[in-house]
């Protein structure tokens, strides 16, 4: 607990100063008419380990809108979740945020002072909807807009989970026959003599590769692993493994339509603000991670601001489909491009949902063979040894 005096025109403007100075005020007493205000203050409880996050963009984006839509001004809604929010670090984070609008700042350089939340996209949204007094329509957009990037990543993550689940149980039972079952059996095997049919050695092969050399081949993947991770850090290294990945079967195609998704929701919605077409396209660039799709897209946005159509621009690149360059064809003919943007969406959005299904089907079929095969060849190697065994015996 701390007490101090500070100059104030009001006890309002005083524990407005306060806030923006992150300390939580316990009592506030007036001194006099003109005199400074003595403010007895805690700091703020915020814990100096708290992180920000992308996660962190689309709940604050959501209770902003919220209290921005009921007529609230932007300013006073951030310092009202400031004070109300539960999530300490969200409450952290507009704290610094009302820190900067305190201090004369618009809401956009606020958002601007938080990079690792606030991407460059959406604080030039935020700008714009400031200078058109459209705010309230461009967060609506935006929490739609990132609503749905984050239903398709749930999507992803919830697709994989059961052949996750299928990998680890089927690599335990493999491991148990392996490290436990099998060296107990070969025990018994021995003392009892005889020769191993030709499937028991090679699982006992197996079984002792892997228990004598097993660490040191998983320390040699571990160091393989870190060494492409590196290598793949680098520009080259990861222009390499890009391009290598649009040959894979599965993996090329689903970039492909994650990049078709990613440009046409990200390109609708700026168009859709007001954002001129030059900026939404290198804004559109920056949000590519492909490095070669990405290259792809510069070179079409630069023939595009030399005065060619988009269609035609991405036509040249060779990594739309057709059908994409016609939707976008049509909707630059009838001055339709943001809604034709939005119908691409769309179909692209159901498009990966029905790959993302096909691959866990597939991947999940394809673990519960190879165990299933795998624990019958185990039995069917027990068996073998225990009948040949027997039958050694003369009685």
């Amino acid at each position: 607990m701390l007490q101090a005096n500070l100059e104030a025109v009001s006890r309002k403007e005083a524990a407005r100063i306060l806030a923006a100075r992150q300390l939580q005020v316990t009592s506030l007493t007036e001194i006099s008419g003109s005199a400074p205000l003595t403010a007895s203050a805690a700091p703020s409880q915020r814990p100096a380990t708290l992180v920000f996050s992308r996660q962190h963009r689309l709940p604050f984006l959501q209770a902003l809108s919220d209290l921005n839509g009921s007529g609230m001004p932007a300013g006073e809604a951030v310092r009202l979740l400031s004070l109300r929010l539960k999530d300490p670090a969200l409450r952290a984070l507009c704290v610094q945020l009302w820190a900067g609008l305190s201090e004369g700042l618009p809401l956009s350089r606020a958002l601007e002072s938080h990079p690792e939340v606030f991407d460059l996209q959406t604080v030039n949204l935020v700008s714009a909807g400031e200078a058109t007094g459209n705010l309230r329509e461009v967060l609506l957009r935006l929490i739609q807009h990132f609503t749905e990037q984050k239903a398709l990543r749930q999507k992803l993550t919830t697709a994989l989970a059961y052949p996750a689940f299928i990998c680890v149980v089927a690599l335990g039972l493999i491991l148990f026959f392996i490290f436990y079952l099998l060296p107990r059996l070969q025990m018994l095997l021995t003392s009892l003599g005889g020769k191993l049919p030709l499937s028991t050695r090679i699982l006992v092969g197996l079984s002792h590769f892997i228990v004598t050399y097993g660490l040191l081949l998983a320390a040699a993947l571990a160091v393989g692993a870190v060494f492409f991770w590196r290598w793949q850090q680098r520009p080259i290294g990861r222009a390499a493994v890009d391009q290598w990945l649009l040959r894979v079967p599965f993996a090329g195609p689903f970039l492909i339509n994650s990049t078709i998704l990613n440009f046409s929701q990200t390109l609708a919605v700026l168009l859709e603000n007001g954002v001129t077409t030059a900026e939404a396209l290198r804004m559109t660039e920056r949000t590519l991670t492909h490095t070669t799709l990405q290259r792809a897209f510069h070179d079409a946005t630069d023939r595009v601001l030399e005065g060619e159509s988009l269609s035609l621009s991405l036509h040249k690149t060779g990594c739309f489909p057709d059908l994409v360059i016609d939707q976008l064809s049509v909707g630059e003919s009838t001055g339709n491009l943001a809604p034709s943007l939005r119908d691409l969406a769309r179909n692209y959005q159901q498009t990966i949902t029905n790959q993302i299904q096909a691959f866990t089907t597939i991947f999940s079929s394809a673990v519960l063979l190879f165990a299933f095969g795998f624990v019958a060849f185990i039995a069917y190697a027990i068996v073998s040894a225990v009948f040949q065994v027997s039958a050694s015996f003369k009685f």
